[in-house]
């Protein structure tokens, strides 16, 4: 019995891992940029909680400010 929950376990794990790996591989992440003071912002889109999504060369022109909250006790 103790072998068979060791050979699960390690399949659940194998299973896992090849998981991860399949979806890294997939979705691969957007490059990192990294800002200085005074660099303009590179285009991007996040949804609102209004449930609408916004671009920001959308509001081109106009003051933008972005604020996040983590849901994490915040009741968001």
């Amino acid at each position: 019995m103790h072998l068979l929950n060791l050979l699960r376990r390690f399949a659940v794990t194998a299973a896992a891992t090849a998981s991860g790996v399949a979806y890294a591989v997939m979705y691969p992440r957007e490059s990192l940029v990294e800002l200085k003071p005074g660099d303009l912002a590179p285009d991007f889109s996040l949804p609102g909680s209004d449930g609408q999504t916004y671009r920001l060369k959308d509001l081109a022109g106009r003051p933008v400010v972005v604020a996040w909250f983590p849901k994490a006790f915040t009741g968001g």
